[in-house]
Formats: C-alpha cells, structure tokens, sequence
C-alpha cells in the first residue's frame, strides 16, 4: 500500500510538512518501502486514512532514500512511526 500513501524525498520536504502543517497532525512512516513489516504498517495506515484525513497529514519516508533522520531519530528498528503537531 505505500504506493497509495505520498512520500517525502528529501529531509527538506520532511521538515517543511510539519512546519507547514498548521493546526494539522503529520503522521511519518520512518522505514524501507519494502521492508514487510513497513508494508504491514503502511496498510493499516491507509485502512484508516478516510477516517483521519480531516485533522491528520501522513507521509511515508523511506530511510535508505532519507537518511539524515537515522541519526536524529535515532532510527533502528525496521519501522518507526513519528506523530508531529506544530
């Protein structure tokens, strides 16, 4: 299902939507797109995307394309899962 939730490419593009989120959540899928445990995480996010989309952005970053955040986040497990708000 990560192909029907937006990615973020870039470390900007990560900061710029939670700055830019506004009184929104910004939900991040820290992770490797093909990596099961992310595509188990990614379909239950989207099982429940219609439900949140009014008060809830979500993205997905993949670590390997992104991996300024490793270290900041300290990212070790195969998916993590990040809730920003202002």
């Amino acid at each position: 299902m990560a192909f029907m939730l937006p990615h973020l490419h870039t470390a900007f593009s990560v900061e710029q939507a939670v700055v830019n989120a506004g009184d929104r959540l910004v939900c991040v899928r820290f992770g490797m797109d093909y990596d099961p445990n992310c595509m188990q995480m990614d379909e239950i996010i989207y099982s429940c995307f219609e439900e949140i989309k009014g008060f809830c952005d979500i993205y997905l970053v993949d670590i390997r394309e992104v991996p300024e955040f490793n270290k900041i986040y300290d990212l070790q497990d195969p998916v993590t899962v990040m809730f920003f708000f202002r």
